[in-house]
Order: structure tokens, then C-alpha cells, then sequence
């Protein structure tokens, strides 16, 4: 019993300390997070695009510039981003997405955006008026929810015209 609670102790003590390197190391992140998102706030315009396509599609498959794809971590480089094909003026290039943008953004649709470099930050202004994305496939989750939701409310009526059809018998 003894060598339990030894062995117990110090995972505890090596458990508390990666915890407290973790909380050290996210600090840090969110500072360098915070700094870079002010940089791009500061060098960030507003222009007006028009969508042509947007995907979520690999960065190498992206068709970004070679110097995006140099300065990506490997790692990152086969991760799925959400890629806008946009004509800004006469150019027609292919933008980054912020993920909170991308499913509203509407398709052959002109609209003011705010662009730092190739990252579209934020949606000003439209030509026309913005409707939501509509809904894509729901999750297998969803699905079997809303199956077993349905199912439920039949056999709860089921059992509620039982219940009445054996208080009419039994009257």
C-alpha cells in the first residue's frame, strides 16, 4: 500500500507541473496571438470582391503563392483551410478565410470585404442583401437525435392510445 500512494504522489507532483507548463505556454501563445492579430488590424483595407468559389481545400492544393506555402509550418501544409477564388478587380486570386466568415459568405456575390494581404478578415458591406448559408449535410449524430426524437414521440402515443383503449375496456 505504501508503494501506491508513493507511485500516486508522484504522478500527482508530475501531473501539477504539466499543468502549470501548459498554462505558461498558452499564455505565451495567446500574447504572440494578440500581437499578430493587431498587425494584421493595422495593415488590413477594405476592398470590393467578387466571389467566385470558395472551398475548403488542402493549403498545397490551394493554389496559394509558393511563399505562403514556404513560410507553413509541414505540418500545417496538408491541413484543409477555407480558400475563397475572388476577382478583385481585374485579378481573379485565391484568399484565406477567417473560419467564422466563411459559411456566410455568399458565392457570385460582390460584397466589401476587409483583406489583410491574402486573409480575408471580415465582412463589411454588400451589394445585396446576405443570407445565411444554407445548411449543408447534417452529422451522423444529428441525424440519429433527430431519428430516435421521432421514433420516441411515436411510442408515446402508441402507449397513450393503449392506456385509453384499456380504460375503456376496463369501464
Amino acid at each position: 500500500m505504501h508503494i501506491f500512494l508513493t507511485i500516486l504522489a508522484i504522478v500527482a507532483i508530475v501531473l501539477v507541473v504539466v499543468m502549470v507548463v501548459l498554462y505558461f505556454l498558452g499564455k505565451k501563445m495567446q500574447k504572440k496571438q494578440d500581437e499578430s492579430q493587431a498587425q494584421m488590424q493595422a495593415a488590413s483595407q477594405t476592398a470590393t470582391i467578387l466571389v467566385i468559389d470558395k472551398k475548403r481545400m488542402k493549403l498545397k492544393d490551394s493554389g496559394l503563392p509558393k511563399m505562403v506555402l514556404e513560410n507553413t509550418p509541414k505540418y500545417l501544409r496538408g491541413s484543409k483551410v477555407p480558400i475563397v477564388k475572388a476577382k478583385i478587380g481585374p485579378k481573379v486570386m485565391s484568399l484565406m478565410c477567417d473560419e467564422k466568415i466563411f459559411p456566410v459568405l455568399p458565392v457570385k456575390k460582390e460584397l466589401k470585404v476587409v483583406i489583410s494581404g491574402i486573409y480575408i478578415m471580415d465582412v463589411k458591406g454588400l451589394h445585396n442583401n446576405l443570407e445565411h448559408a444554407p445548411k449543408g449535410k447534417k452529422k451522423l449524430g444529428e441525424r440519429m437525435r433527430e431519428r430516435a426524437e421521432k421514433k420516441s414521440k411515436e411510442l408515446n402515443q402508441k402507449r397513450a392510445e393503449l392506456e385509453k383503449d384499456n380504460k375503456k375496456k376496463n369501464k
